[in-house]
């Protein structure tokens, strides 16, 4: 068996650890949490568990400036607690992917500290980025590059050298040019499977290697326009060859899943070669508007891309940076945007969560692995009203107090209960929770969903069963069928066929032996309205 075959019909169930269940009750998500919920996760019918930052870090990016790869932030529990954690989740057929943050660590980090210490030339700072900077007295930042989150890519130090972060000023990049810089995190990998994960989610998978001298922006122009000389460098790939290597001389089936945002499809199928990453995610399929033309475009080329190489296609609806997709599909433009501005946008919850319910039946339906966001199997919508002085992301202030960041779709998950914090944290904790819960919330929450056949947890419960149960689900080759303008309808092998109406107005279904699920009521008349979805037996 190949490393990556569990992969390839994997349903892997994203956890924001601060805001999946908070166990010790001081209102942030923690791993007692964690353990305590994967029951909920096992009937709920995923494969596996892919749990974004838990390392040692002050938090000024979530988790994701790290201080110590090797240790569990005190927040979130202890390393004896994370291998209770594994051992469980393997208990109950659950496999766990962590986050790994190998692009940048934490300001905090021994290794930065001892940099700042060791001053201009030292060995300590060559693991990193650090440069003079520009103007008479090199008050001026050492090139043009902007930091993701806002301002200027680079900081200053005491000693007047400038330091590179792509994200927060917090999030010093290393210098993947550096053999220690390789060899530590081989050994990270080497202790963390050693300790029975099943995998690493990449972060920023794509952008490790650095354009050489690293120059100006408007002076780099290796390939086309929309290149930058932070991301995509043919360097990277060493690393991945390594680090497949690597899991590849472990038992069991290790995989690598990248976080890639490329449009150059060469580009990207280069970073799933056989001996490099198992897969990657399918951000254009997240990005694409409500419309049967696009997705059917976007799932064509999904196939095109990875078929060949024999890679794993991905689908994904939502994750921890992205505004949640019902929220998306209630707008006019759903397609995904990095556009700050969401404030007066008007939207139709009511419309975009019955969107979402038939974008998670095709999803589900279509071969390979899909992802879950955290609340997605509750319907939740993005939280757009955290008063100002509540949010927490740093792209907030970066941006000069203009984006808003990603708050809105990380708020604690409500579990049970009429009022906040809906059984996020344990009864009689007196600390609210991290992030603000909306008071329209508890009809949300997974008791109050739970055996409600109409509910969409009842919902994503009954399509993860069928999917692990139905033969056609499990292993049936791919077709499309035609169709009326505005529906996408597919077989999967001789007996299954799916079917979507993006339109808006009704359209009649072909002849099935039965029907095994639908998103939303049929009209009296059998005809499947739009917004709606519908898996049938068709043999």
């Amino acid at each position: 068996m190949k490393n990556e075959d569990w992969l390839r019909s994997a349903v892997v169930y994203q956890i924001y650890p601060r805001s999946f269940a908070d166990g010790n009750g001081d209102g942030v998500g923690d791993l007692a949490g964690i353990r305590a919920r994967l029951p909920y996760l096992a009937e709920l019918g995923v494969d596996a568990v892919w749990i974004s930052p838990w390392y040692a870090s002050p938090m000024a990016d979530g988790g994701y400036d790290v201080a110590d790869y090797r240790d569990i932030d005190p927040l979130f529990g202890s390393l004896a607690e994370a291998e209770r954690l594994i051992a469980e989740a393997h208990a109950l057929g659950l496999r766990i992917i962590i986050d790994l943050v190998p692009n940048h660590c934490s300001d905090q980090h021994p290794w930065f500290a001892e940099a700042v210490a060791a001053g201009p030339g030292s060995p300590q700072r060559a693991r990193f980025h650090f440069r003079p900077g520009r103007g008479t007295a090199g008050e001026l930042p050492p090139n043009d590059w902007q930091s993701h989150f806002g301002g200027p890519a680079w900081t200053r130090v005491a000693d007047g050298e400038w330091y590179l972060h792509l994200f927060a000023s917090e999030q010093p990049d290393f210098d993947w040019d550096h053999p220690d810089v390789r060899a530590e995190f081989e050994d990270v990998l080497r202790f963390w499977l050693d300790r029975g994960v099943d995998g690493f989610r990449i972060d920023v998978a794509d952008h490790l290697a650095k354009a050489p001298g690293l120059p100006e922006v408007r002076d780099y122009r290796a390939r086309d326009a929309n290149d930058s000389p932070w991301t995509d460098q043919d360097p990277v790939h060493e690393v991945y060859r390594s680090w497949r290597a690597l899991a590849d001389s472990y038992e069991g089936e290790r995989v690598f899943v990248g976080e890639i945002w490329l449009e150059d499809r060469d580009r990207f199928r280069a970073y799933l070669r056989p001996d490099e990453l198992h897969t990657a995610f399918n951000f254009p399929f997240l990005s694409t508007a409500w419309d049967a033309e696009a997705l059917r475009t976007v799932i064509d080329r999904t196939f095109a891309d990875h078929g060949p190489i024999g890679a794993v296609p991905t689908w994904v609806l939502s994750n921890h940076d992205v505004i949640r997709h019902v929220t998306r599909y209630g707008r006019a433009d759903t397609r995904h945007s990095w556009d700050p501005v969401t404030e007066g946008v008007p939207v139709d919850l009511a419309l975009g969560r019955r969107r979402a319910r038939a974008a998670a039946l095709l999803t589900l339906a279509l071969p390979g692995c899909a992802y879950v966001y955290q609340g997605e199997e509750l319907g939740l919508a993005e939280v757009e009203d955290i008063a100002a002085e509540l949010i927490q992301d740093p792209r907030w202030p970066r941006s000069g107090f203009t984006d808003r960041g990603r708050d809105g779709c990380r708020v604690p998950l409500p579990w049970s209960g009429d009022g906040a914090p809906y059984g996020f944290s344990p009864e009689g904790a007196t600390n609210t929770p991290w992030l603000p819960q909306p008071p329209d919330w508890a009809g949300f929450s997974a008791a109050a969903q739970q055996g409600d056949p109409a509910s969409t947890l009842e919902l994503y419960r009954a399509a993860l069963g069928l999917r692990r149960t139905e033969p056609d689900l499990v292993a049936g080759e791919f077709a499309w069928l035609p169709a009326p303008d505005g529906v996408l309808a597919f077989t999967r092998g001789a007996g299954f066929t799916c079917l979507v109406n993006l339109a808006a107005e009704a359209v009649e279904l072909p002849p099935r032996s039965s029907l095994l699920l639908a998103s939303g009521p049929l009209t009296g008349s059998g005809l499947l309205p739009g917004g709606t979805a519908v898996w049938m037996r068709t043999a």
